[in-house]
């Protein structure tokens, strides 16, 4: 997986078997693949992702938009007659090395005056017109929501004009199909933005407010899914346990609930015949019902494992955070899910060096990891971002002293991630086979409802997209190893 809320987190395909415990501190990236990049009466785009699985998903739209218009892809950016960045700002260093490949495609600008340069998702938000006039070559600016109307963008590129499409829209059902890149698992968006405004994070600048889709139209792709032949789904939002509050409604039950949450939705598109299984993130603990954990327990499509983000241990920096929770409140949560789900995976993600905290406060988070024994964690160390509270905040943690704390959580969450793989060692367990293992092609990788990724030997043409049994030989931190049953 990878988070999608917060500092952030990159999207870095999972070929072969996670080490870091930190893959905050560095920028992945994927293109949208290739179907052959032919000629068409459009020319030819190249898509470059950088941060979370929302963008990947809005990369995968705004690819559906281009093929619908005749648009073909390319897997090398210097074939491309449209060359898109899809941005993370998340943290400064994920900023900084947009600009380098940005500025490095400029000078081809200059000599290709043809090539289109876009620049989309959180970094174009987040800089606007500024980007403009920082990166003349340029020809397009866009934000997140404005994804589903690239080509409309560019036939205004088309007619001479540099573009910046930033302002806050009501984002549409999109008529073209995503371009997905896996022909198995499938993100399927249910809410678009955030109205928490945590004190660190630049989502909401960067986002926009929380626009649910309707239940009906989410219900729709995820049957288009099936009949396409996709097998599981993960259901996104920025914060997605805040589906639906947006709107129009309550339940007609006197419950004073709203008509549609996000436990509703889960009942409501679990029958979907074909879908396997059934993932989401990324959780809020402000969010999180015992009315939910209960429906992912009686629903036995829906996976068992919840990335929730806990963010710090201690109560006073989580208050500085305006996260809206306790250590205490988290703790009870956790307890709530293994007292109905013994063997479900927890996953999170931790901020290290907040502006102010202090080293007992940081030892809180270190206990909090020891105590829960999470599956895997999302590390970061704090980065000031514009247009957030906390960037402004004259307590600023030295970099020395965050870098010493990230090393010595990302120590103890890799032992308490392999301790966890242990308890799968000489067992049986069901896998979804996502295709082959590219480092080892006579091994496939497949996932575990825990999602926890194991490879074996196999044939990808024989078993991608089907659930097998795998007797588990071997485990790592962040993978596993086993013999096809």
């Amino acid at each position: 997986f990878c988070g999608v809320e917060g500092q952030g987190y990159v999207h870095q395909p999972e070929a072969t078997p996670s080490t870091s415990t930190a893959p905050g501190l560095d920028t992945g990236a994927s293109s949208v693949p290739s179907e052959g990049g032919g000629q068409s009466s459009k020319g030819k785009y190249y898509i470059h992702t950088f941060g979370c699985q929302m963008n990947a998903a809005d990369s995968e739209r705004m690819a559906g938009c281009l093929e619908a218009e005749g648009y073909s892809n390319v897997t090398d950016p210097d074939a491309a007659d449209v060359l898109i960045y899809n941005t993370c700002s998340i943290r400064d260093h994920a900023e900084k090395k947009v600009y380098s490949y940005i500025g490095k495609q400029a000078k081809r600008k200059r000599q290709q005056p043809d090539l289109k340069l876009v620049v989309a998702g959180c970094v174009g938000q987040q800089e606007g017109e500024a980007l403009l006039r920082r990166v003349p070559e340029l020809d397009l600016v866009m934000g997140p929501q404005h994804a589903n109307r690239i080509n409309h963008l560019l036939d205004d590129v088309d007619l001479g004009s540099q573009v910046c499409a930033t302002e806050e829209v009501y984002i549409e059902e999109d008529i073209s199909r995503p371009r997905r890149e896996s022909n198995v698992t499938a993100w399927v968006n249910v809410i678009y933005g955030c109205n928490e405004h945590c004190t660190y994070c630049v989502v909401p600048t960067t986002r926009g407010s929380e626009q649910s889709r309707t239940p009906e139209m989410i219900k729709r792709e995820i049957t288009a899914c099936a009949e396409a032949g996709y097998k599981e789904i993960t259901l996104l939002g920025q914060n997605i346990d805040a589906y639906g509050r947006d709107l129009p409604g309550v339940a007609s039950d006197a419950s004073g609930r709203r008509a549609w949450t996000f436990t509703d939705l889960l009942r409501y598109i679990h029958d979907v015949d074909g879908i396997e299984r059934i993932r989401f993130a990324t959780s809020h603990p402000r969010y999180f019902s015992k009315r939910l954990i209960k429906a992912c327990y009686e629903l036995p499509k829906v996976c068992e494992h919840f990335h929730i983000p806990v963010q710090a241990g201690n109560n006073r920096v989580l208050k500085e955070m305006k996260r809206g929770y306790t250590h205490e409140r988290y703790r009870k949560i956790i307890d709530d899910i293994r007292t109905l789900m013994p063997d479900a995976a927890i996953s999170t993600d931790f901020i290290v060096g907040f502006p102010g905290e202090e080293e007992y406060e940081f030892e809180q988070t270190l206990q909090l990891a020891q105590d829960i024994q999470f599956d895997n964690c999302m590390t970061a160390a704090y980065s000031p971002r514009p247009n957030t509270p906390a960037a402004l905040w004259e307590n600023q943690v030295a970099d020395l002293v965050k870098q010493d704390r990230l090393n010595r959580l990302n120590d103890l969450v890799r032992e308490c991630a392999t301790s966890r793989s242990q308890r799968y060692l000489d067992r049986i367990e069901e896998v979804l086979v996502e295709g082959e293992n590219p480092r080892h092609p006579e091994q496939v990788k497949a996932r575990t409802r825990q999602n926890r990724i194991v490879f074996f030997d196999g044939d990808a043409k024989q078993l991608t997209g089907k659930l097998v049994n795998v007797h588990v030989k071997k485990t790592q931190a962040y993978s596993l190893f086993g013999e096809l049953v």
